[in-house]
């Protein structure tokens, strides 16, 4: 067991957050469901499941506490496919923010950022770090050619 997982509660969808969840992700998969009762139908009371080498539990807990934008998971991607496809299957149902954030449907936030944009925002020359940071707070979704375009000047 890891020594820190995130917990997530949620109010009753804890099985199909982390369906959508692991789908996702080349490297995910369900360990295991715990189920309320002893039919493979019952319903799921909590989830164990693992994104890129994290472990995660998704808990039915009911309505009483809510996700939070407090907390939010960064995913980091590689191109504007990776962007665009976790984008908008998490932001389906939910509701998107500023710079890279979204809520998905189960109430849980977000961060879909290119990974190249540390490296753009935290540029040694501060023109173009600045740009690239003006860029970025106009945006909802992350588009990386037009934030290599700010920074570039372009």
């Amino acid at each position: 067991m890891d020594k820190v997982r995130p917990f997530l509660w949620l109010d009753d969808a804890a099985e199909q957050a982390a369906n959508l969840y692991v789908s996702l992700f080349e490297s995910a998969r369900i360990i295991s469901i715990s189920r309320t009762g002893e039919e493979p139908s019952a319903p799921a009371r909590s989830v164990t499941f693992e994104l890129e080498g994290v472990e995660f539990i998704a808990f039915n807990g009911g309505p009483r506490f809510k996700p939070s934008m407090g907390i939010s998971f960064m995913i980091k991607c590689e191109t504007q496919a990776e962007v665009d496809r976790i984008w908008d299957a998490l932001v389906a149902g939910g509701s998107p923010s500023r710079c890279g954030w979204l809520t998905d449907r189960y109430g849980v936030t977000w961060q879909v950022v290119p990974s190249i944009l540390p490296e753009l925002l935290e540029d040694d020359d501060d023109e173009k770090a600045d740009r690239t940071m003006q860029a970025m707070l106009g945006m909802i979704k992350l588009d990386i050619a037009a934030l290599q375009r700010a920074h570039d000047g372009a």
